[in-house]
């Protein structure tokens, strides 16, 4: 799906919904695209594409959308193509939502565990909810880096703001409190893995300052942490054409 076709989508929603029918008639898996499972779960699953030759690491391609069950790995697929490339071994991942957050944070960590046993490092890349799944996995092991694609990183601000229509008190299942403290990225700095946020200065769904407000946060921590603001929207970040993805891929490349 290209960006101007994005643009001219009114609503989250009618981008949900053209992002399916485009993943369903158009996007079709890249040949030698592999379904593996991870669970028993109809979605707990995972399509791994490997490049010819041998890869330079892994990349793990995490959807957003909130974490809502109408959004689903349609958002990860048109990325594997560039992924694959440039040499990496794509394992772009579903998981469940809707379902409670012990359920999706719990699914993000097994399928991290069930990536490919390739050499080079293993960079999880996450957008908008997806970016907060990686930033927060990133504390339980098995990553060496983190792409945070305009993620979800300070969940009480995104709470506070009613960022998706209330979207952190549906995931969590009631309102954001003190015990949410363990599944809040910026709540768990300093991480021990680099995270590399890019975010759209034009973004109206996941505002810029929730990626700024991550990166402050760490750095002061001692983490290493860095902000790489673009021209564009929330969903420029995934148009496999912009800038803004050369601009990841370019980051990419000096990782392996």
């Amino acid at each position: 799906m290209r960006r101007r076709t994005l643009l001219m989508l009114p609503a989250v929603a009618g981008i949900a919904a053209a992002a399916s029918s485009c993943a369903k008639d158009e996007e079709k898996p890249m040949s030698g695209t592999k379904k593996v499972t991870y669970g028993d779960d109809p979605a707990q699953y995972g399509e791994l594409t490997m490049p010819d030759g041998d890869p330079r690491g892994v990349a793990v391609v995490v959807h957003g959308g909130f974490w809502k069950p109408e959004y689903g790995i349609e958002y990860a697929t048109p990325l594997v193509p560039s992924l694959v490339d440039a040499g990496w071994a794509a394992w772009a991942i579903e998981y469940r939502r809707g379902t409670g957050a012990a359920d999706t944070l719990a699914d993000v960590r097994a399928a991290i565990d069930a990536r490919p046993d390739v050499a080079g490092p293993v960079v999880a890349i996450g957008h908008s909810a997806g970016g907060h799944l990686v930033t927060w996995a990133a504390g339980h092991g098995g990553l060496s880096h983190v792409v945070s694609q305009a993620g979800v990183l300070d969940l009480r601000a995104a709470y506070d703001a009613g960022l998706g229509g209330g979207a952190v008190e549906q995931f969590l299942g009631h309102p954001f409190g003190p015990a949410d403290a363990d599944v809040d990225p910026v709540q768990q700095v300093p991480l021990d893995v680099p995270v590399w946020c890019i975010h759209g200065t034009g973004d109206d769904t996941v505002p810029i300052s929730q990626s700024r407000a991550y990166v402050a946060a760490a750095t002061a921590a001692g983490a290493s942490a860095e902000l790489v603001e673009v021209d564009g929207d929330h969903f420029t970040l995934i148009d496999p054409d912009s800038d803004a993805w050369a601009k990841t891929l370019a980051h990419l490349r000096s990782l392996a």
